[in-house]
């Protein structure tokens, strides 16, 4: 269901919870341990950084976490990851041959397993569907973000979201900014009134390019865009949705709304060259949340020797907070001095605290808020006009192929021009939904 005025109070409910995610004590109907095996496998789709890290995050969680199932579209990156952490944890590594799958049906191998706790970490393209078919197979899921890049995307999100709620499996984002203690404080603080009535955020995300892996030798047009995912809008959707989602997501758990409408501008100034594909290298975009005396100022940009910014500075009409020193300067002074444990690993280790105690993590609501919100940006950006969420959710606009209709030897939907680089969309001239 669209999260739009009709659920806003819905939404500020959820938002405010300080815990980040919805923990219920229900009878699961997948309950390791009331089956007795005192075991909890997991399953990886995607073992690129992201992923082999929350294996890691997985198995630090306790021994009783093992490792049976790995999947990626390379086969030997999958062996490699595997190798490696058989090395770090041979007493919970137990990946035999025949649970190490490739190719685009690399997933369904994984889901198919005796795995209980699949973790998806590959292009973000497959996120909506592949978590989908996880659930259906009565799965927890962890996926990273980005959870969709599209708003058909974002439908077969909510389908995954409402269908783990029906199969009482948890579904857990990577949106790990909720897990941060100090954010959690800060967010409570403002929502406490402490600087009075938000009137503005700036948010930004600069840094240097990442994820730049350029050629491969002896590969087809199809496995090199796949290797360099990051840098073709199709699989990862783009650096808006990619990098800006967190800061995006922490916003909206403060603001407790969701935007109406953006518009934004974007482009290639620096990244020119057939290894940075056809994704932008800078965004900016303005947020506007209707009626209210609010606007949500964000921007990203990916450019060598450059200021790299990652912060939140929100401003109300009684102070300023800052997200990175999690304090407020103005009529309240404050700072955060408690402990502050690191996101990726809290949020897995509340994942699998809550499947050793038969309940579930809820993620649905501030991910699909969130990522639909990270899209508007984009989309945005590649329009160059002022779009309303309502219009793009209507629109099921897809970034071409369906992930379903990716298979082996097809052919990539953008290929390099005679000069070697890739088409990159040109705001004003293609309306993308």
């Amino acid at each position: 269901m669209l999260r739009t005025n009709s659920t806003r109070r819905q939404f500020l409910k959820q938002s405010a919870l300080a815990g980040a995610a919805v923990t219920a004590g229900l009878s699961l109907t997948r309950s390791v341990h009331a089956q007795g095996s005192g075991t909890i496998k997991v399953g990886l789709i995607g073992s690129g950084g992201r992923g082999s890290g929350a294996v890691v995050q997985a198995l630090n969680t306790g021994k009783d976490v093992k490792f049976v199932a790995i999947g990626d579209y390379f086969k030997v990156r999958a062996q490699n990851v595997l190798n490696t952490l058989k090395a770090q944890y041979p007493e919970q590594v137990d990946v035999p041959d025949e649970n190490v799958f490739d190719g685009f049906e690399n997933y369904a191998g994984v889901i198919a397993s005796e795995a209980d706790v699949v973790l998806i970490a590959c292009a973000a393209k497959f996120h909506p569907l592949y978590s989908k078919k996880a659930v259906e197979a009565g799965k927890h899921v962890f996926v990273e973000k980005p959870n969709a890049i599209d708003a058909a995307g974002i439908q077969t999100l909510e389908e995954a979201v409402a269908l783990a709620r029906q199969k009482n499996v948890s579904y857990l984002s990577g949106l790990h900014s909720r897990y941060c203690l100090s954010g959690q404080a800060l967010v409570e603080q403002i929502h406490n009134g402490a600087i009075g009535e938000i009137r503005a955020i700036q948010s930004s995300f600069l840094r240097a390019p990442y994820g730049v892996r350029g050629a491969y030798n002896g590969i087809t047009e199809l496995d090199f865009q796949i290797y360099n995912q990051y840098m073709f809008h199709w699989l990862s959707g783009d650096d808006f949705i990619q990098s800006l989602v967190h800061n995006v997501d922490r916003m909206l758990w403060t603001l407790g709304k969701v935007p109406k409408a953006a518009d934004g501008m974007g482009g290639r100034a620096t990244s020119i060259g057939h290894q940075y594909g056809n994704v932008f290298d800078h965004h900016s975009v303005v947020f506007y949340f209707g009626e209210e005396n609010c606007r949500l100022f964000a921007a990203c940009r990916t450019a060598a020797g450059c200021y790299d910014s990652y912060n939140d500075d929100i401003l109300g009409t009684k102070g300023v907070a800052d997200w990175n020193s999690a304090s407020i300067r103005g009529e309240t002074n404050w700072k955060y001095s408690g402990a502050n444990g690191y996101g990726h690993q809290e949020e897995q280790t509340a994942l699998f605290h809550a499947i050793r105690n038969g309940e579930r993590i809820d993620s649905g609501d501030y991910v699909i808020n969130s990522t639909m919100t990270a899209i508007l940006g984009q989309m945005a950006c590649y329009t160059g006009q002022m779009i309303s969420w309502d219009d793009l959710y209507k629109s099921k606009f897809l970034v071409k192929p369906a992930p379903e209709d990716c298979v082996a030897g097809m052919d990539p939907p953008v290929v390099p021009g005679p000069d070697g680089l890739y088409p990159v969309p040109v705001p004003g001239t293609n309306p993308w939904f």
